[in-house]
């Protein structure tokens, strides 16, 4: 069986003659090489502006509504005065004969006229348009209005230049006779009584005053009570500040909530699941290098003694014999120190940022045969490969995947006696819709009360003879866990010897669902 033809690793493929890709270019969009430092928003500042400034936009709005009210309220008095009026001049205006007279005894032009502050202004218009009595600059009533008898009309206008409100009412002289026929044309005359409006501007400035003054005194109160609310309320986030500043540098325990206000609960929660993360990460961490450490010194120690040895010895075999050993002494120790940054690698992963792509798991498989069919020649084992008649594709990375495939093979030749069998296998389980690696040998097999333990590091069985790191399985396990697969040890269905029950390894991981349906077809 010889290895496959790969193909070059994406991206990795080169044009000859083609000039090199400067870095700017592989940036993604929107990214920069330099990255100038962003300005800190203060969280004070941002609540104080989202209340000051609409309370600010606010105030003139207030004001003006304030003054409309205000003139309302003013204008409603006088011209409750100024309808009384009109009305009262109506009635001094009599027929007598064929003229119209307006009797205005001393008491109405005193009422007419008892104003200090404003000029009051009044006239009567016969039925021909001739004035009768009062100023004749004042302006008439618009044409279009409905003239109904003895109701009081009110408008703004100008006499002189001047604002003034006018009250105007229409007196029927056929109806104020006594026997007059209803159905004869009316015949109207126009009583006016206007006024300036000197009081109600005065009246309406009083009311203003009388509330603006108190919200030019209430509004630095109410900043002044917004700051030191503000400051009151966020200060649970300058004391979290300093309880965490206080803290020595290896203290990952977690914060404590009892203080904490509600919102910020789950800011806390968040820094301490992320504590405790960062205190797993590191226990991994001192953990791996004592490990490390430890495992490190057989083949070193081991090293040491060959190399010493070999410079005492004089004889040319002796030399040789112990040059082999040495041989093998590093090779372990590559070996060890290859596993361990593979171990390192896997563990330091994670589904977020390990890159993920369609993997197709029987090229795969084939390809990680093809590299141990020597090993296992040289060992007198049968090394097979089993696989279905379609595609079996998974969401995954391909390196890792490789990785875990090539430690279970390499697992199963060291424990598989000469003249036995290892079989790589992929397949799909219709029942569960999941693709299944598998990898069975014909060795001594692992006990049920192992199975949970081999995948720890460094773990050896007991009355375990073969060389080997114990870190296989341990790479195994942290790149299933990667992928969000499930591995499981069974024995070998197909092994009847009860010295060799062997083994099978089955890693099953979910089929990437818009290929699924190609599988289990």
């Amino acid at each position: 069986m010889s290895p496959a033809a790969r193909p070059a690793p994406l991206g990795q493929a080169e044009t000859p003659g083609a000039a090199p890709v400067p870095p700017e270019v592989l940036l993604p969009a929107g990214d920069s090489v330099e990255h100038p430092e962003q300005i800190q928003r203060s969280l004070f500042g941002e609540i104080l502006d989202w209340m000051l400034v609409p309370l600010l936009l606010l105030w003139p709005i207030s004001i003006a509504i304030t003054f409309l009210v205000a003139k309302s309220i003013a204008n409603y008095p006088f011209d409750r005065a100024l309808d009384d009026r009109v009305t009262v001049l109506a009635q001094q205006v009599k027929e007598a004969g064929d003229k119209v007279i307006v009797n205005l005894p001393a008491s109405t032009r005193d009422m007419l006229r008892a104003d200090d502050v404003d000029n009051v202004f009044f006239q009567v218009v016969g039925v021909s348009g001739e004035l009768l009595e009062g100023d004749r600059d004042m302006p008439a009533p618009p044409e279009e209005e409905y003239r109904q008898p003895w109701a009081v009309q009110l408008r703004n206008d100008t006499i002189r230049n001047t604002e003034v409100r006018i009250a105007h009412t229409y007196l029927d002289l056929n109806r104020a006779q006594a026997g007059a026929d209803a159905k004869r044309a009316p015949r109207l005359v126009l009583v006016q009584v206007g006024e300036t409006l000197d009081k109600r501007v005065h009246l309406a400035n009083q009311i203003i005053k009388g509330v603006i003054l108190p919200e030019f005194l209430i509004l630095p109160i109410a900043l002044a009570l917004v700051w030191f609310a503000l400051s009151r309320g966020l200060s649970p986030l300058t004391e979290l500040q300093h309880r965490i500043r206080a803290r020595r540098a290896d203290d990952l325990s977690p914060i404590e909530k009892g203080h904490v206000p509600e919102e910020i609960a789950p800011l806390v929660g968040s820094l301490n699941e992320l504590l405790e993360r960062l205190s797993q990460s590191i226990q991994l961490q001192k953990r791996f290098i004592a490990d490390a450490a430890h495992q490190m010194k057989t083949p070193l120690a081991g090293m040491r003694m060959q190399s010493e040895l070999a410079l005492r010895q004089t004889s040319p075999e002796e030399i040789h014999r112990s040059l082999e050993q040495l041989s093998k002494s590093s090779e372990s120790a590559t070996r060890l120190v290859n596993q361990l940054l593979a171990l390192a690698r896997a563990e330091n992963q994670t589904p977020q940022a390990t890159p993920h792509d369609a993997v197709e798991l029987t090229s795969m498989a084939r390809e990680v045969v093809q590299e141990w069919v020597q090993l296992a020649l040289a060992r007198n084992i049968d090394l097979g490969y089993e696989q279905p008649g379609n595609s079996v594709v998974i969401d995954g990375n391909a390196t890792m995947l490789r990785e875990m495939t090539n430690n279970l093979v390499d697992n199963a030749l060291r424990y598989t006696p000469g003249g036995g069998s290892v079989t790589l296998r992929v397949r799909v389980d219709r029942a569960t819709d999941r693709a299944c690696i598998e990898v069975e040998d014909t060795g001594p097999g692992i006990p049920a009360a192992e199975r949970a333990n081999v995948f720890e590091r460094f773990y050896r069985i007991l009355g375990s003879h073969t060389e080997g790191s114990g870190l296989g399985l341990a790479i195994v396990r942290e790149i299933v866990q990667q992928h969000g697969a499930e591995i499981d040890i069974f024995n070998n269905p197909r092994s009847h010897d009860p010295k060799y029950p062997g083994s099978l390894f089955r890693v099953s991981f979910k089929l990437d669902p818009p290929l699924a349906h190609l599988a289990l077809n």
